[in-house]
């Protein structure tokens, strides 16, 4: 870690961390006993307030308040640091690759190659195409490698906390993704794009690259988040002004800024891509992405020495299935009250053992907290498969949509881009301006808050995509028969709608995610344990996995003449799904700040340490 650190009065866990001990803690706030705080203050000054100190060896000049200030400054985000925009531009190159390729997905599979094409290419007038297996197969296949992408960061979760650390992990997932991308250009090379056993070869391409994107995406959120090392909120002077500098919105803002970046790079990877399917060929569409996607591993290498990099952590996982078990030890009933009542999590903690502190336990009562913590973020998690349901027709069934109405030379799949061009401008602005607006003004807009507004907006774009169908079927000189509707030349006959009318979906999808997709980023690594973060960010993403399972059912609704009851349906489970997630989780809304101001605990994967006399009295 390049920065040097201050030596003085470095607490024992963090000299142990200089000689090489990985297994303890690098912040140890709590190490320092009321005592020891309480000699810290002047004791000769007879008003002055008493504030809770802690020592933070990264910013060992931060003021922390006191409970008076804590409830009358006004909170405000800290700044981001270098390091963590460094890993945003990885993430940009990662997202123009990864959106790049898969825009095209759909016309690759959907539609046959064109009359007279040799490489998918349409032309100004006709559509791109190259497998021509149908509108079903190619919302099966996309949502195939929607499921994949986010069952593998299971994966890559497992082995940076367990054995590599997440920037190895990042680095692996990036040689993975690369074989996957040289396959899929393999795919398109002109004159053997439609021959037998390219599909195979494009299957096999998706499955590899949804491996190595996995990886990435449960380690890379969590990397870009570490490299913020304050920890708790700490007292400012600002324009003449006393404020408090909150990490919670440090975090968020730095997850906005995040998301800005995913998608300035899907934007133009997207753009880009659709075009050179469109004008040149597929070959092209997946060629670009594979020389962008160099970029990532290079930014990483370069960027090392200004990382806050966390060694693996070890095994955890065993201890934290361990302090779930001891919780909920003697709740099994057949009574529903006691079976699915509260948990008894002092049955986890090791100062409560009155015989001692078995050997098994390994962690601090603080851990257990963390642990506990992390498991109510899981219980958030459930509820996203059905936001995540609305999100996904975004990329399958809308371009599909789009491709049966009047595009006036524009590619069909070039509209959805009004969905990261919304976020690129409304993002800023809700950090800057909204949210600023909402804390002056006292109005707690909590993660929880945020995440219903998400499902209601999600909602609303369903409303607007069923309606858009209705008009199309009722427009259309085919009638239900829409998708199909084509001269002998196989010419498309479109529905006399123009396809701008799409606009106001693509919109309010992009404001369900600043709600909710940026929201569950920042929820997932706020509320994990720091030695499992990965993991927690991976159960975040499995929801899509979920989702994409689920919308495997409504594949049979993805065509004439159903579609109308396609987005019906996703209208339905989203509100449903919004309205039972804020009434669930109006009692976790109102911990949040308790949430977030845990001590960090700590776990010893090769056993306790020797306690120290004060520890003794306290499990005596």
């Amino acid at each position: 870690m390049p920065m040097e650190e201050p030596m003085a009065q470095v607490p024992a866990p963090v000299m142990a961390e200089k000689a090489g001990r990985e297994d303890l803690p690098t912040y140890p706030h709590d190490a320092i006993t009321e005592k020891k705080s309480m000699e810290k203050v002047d004791h000769h000054a007879q008003e002055a307030e008493v504030r809770e100190h802690y020592y933070d060896p990264l910013n060992p000049n931060d003021v922390y308040p006191t409970e008076e200030e804590i409830h009358t400054l006004r909170r405000v985000p800290d700044r981001v640091p270098f390091a963590s925009y460094l890993v945003a531009f990885v993430e940009l190159g990662e997202r123009f690759s990864y959106y790049g390729t898969t825009v095209v997905f759909t016309n690759f599979i959907q539609r046959p190659l064109p009359p007279g094409s040799r490489t998918g290419a349409g032309g100004h007038d006709g559509q791109p195409g190259a497998l021509g297996m149908g509108q079903k197969a190619a919302f099966g296949l996309t949502t195939f490698n929607t499921f994949w992408i986010y069952l593998t960061p299971l994966l890559g979760a497992y082995l940076a906390d367990q054995y590599f650390g997440r920037y190895k992990t990042v680095q692996l997932a990036n040689i993975i993704c690369l074989v996957g991308h040289i396959l899929l250009v393999i795919c398109a090379i002109p004159g053997i794009i439609n021959k037998n056993g390219i599909v195979g070869l494009f299957a096999v391409a998706i499955v590899i690259m949804g491996v190595g994107t996995g990886m990435f995406k449960s380690n890379v959120s969590p990397l870009i988040a570490e490299q913020v090392t304050r920890q708790r909120a700490v007292v400012e002077e600002r324009k003449g002004t006393k404020v408090l500098v909150d990490p919670a919105l440090t975090t968020a803002r730095l997850f906005m800024y995040f998301y800005l970046f995913i998608n300035i790079g899907s934007l133009v990877g997207q753009i880009g891509m659709v075009y050179a399917e469109k004008y040149v060929g597929f070959w092209l569409s997946y060629l670009l992405p594979t020389i962008v996607f160099l970029i990532c591993p290079a930014i990483l290498i370069f960027g090392k020495k200004y990382y806050v990099l966390r060694p693996p952590a070890g095994s955890v996982y065993p201890s934290a299935f361990r302090v779930i078990r001891a919780a909920n030890k003697g709740t099994f009933s057949l009574n529903p009250k006691k079976m699915f009542g509260p948990r008894n999590w002092d049955n986890a903690k090791p100062s409560m053992q009155a015989g001692g502190v078995p050997g098994w336990m390994n962690f601090d009562d603080e851990w257990v907290d963390e642990v506990k913590r992390a498991l109510s973020a899981c219980k958030v998690f459930l509820f996203y498969p059905v936001y995540w349901l609305a999100y996904n027709q975004m990329t399958g069934n809308l371009t599909s949509q789009a491709a049966v109405m009047e595009l006036n030379h524009v590619p069909n799949d070039i509209i959805n881009n009004i969905n990261p061009i919304s976020l690129i401008i409304f993002i800023p602005i809700f950090d800057l301006f909204i949210y600023p607006f909402f804390r002056k003004h006292g109005i707690r807009f909590t993660p929880i808050r945020r995440i219903t507004a998400g499902f209601a907006c999600a909602a609303l774009a369903m409303i607007w995509a069923t309606i858009t169908q209705l008009y199309i079927y009722r427009m259309s000189p085919c009638g239900y028969s829409a998708n199909t509707c084509a001269t002998e030349d196989g010419i498309t006959i479109p529905a006399p709608i123009n396809v701008w009318s799409q606009i106001g979906a693509y919109a309010l999808i992009g404001f369900s995610e600043i709600f909710a997709s940026i929201t569950i980023l920042e929820y997932a690594y706020t509320k994990a344990p720091r030695n499992m973060r990965s993991i927690v960010q991976a159960l975040s993403l499995l929801t899509n996995a979920v989702s994409a399972a689920i919308g495997e059912a409504l594949v049979p609704l993805s065509d004439d003449p159903n579609l109308v009851w396609n987005y019906m349906t996703c209208t339905i489970l989203a509100s449903l799904g919004g309205i039972a997630f804020f009434f669930t989780f109006r009692e976790l809304d109102r911990q949040e700040e308790t949430l977030n101001e845990l001590p960090e605990g700590h776990v010893w994967p090769k056993g306790r340490p020797v306690e120290t006399e004060e520890e003794e009295v306290r499990h005596a």
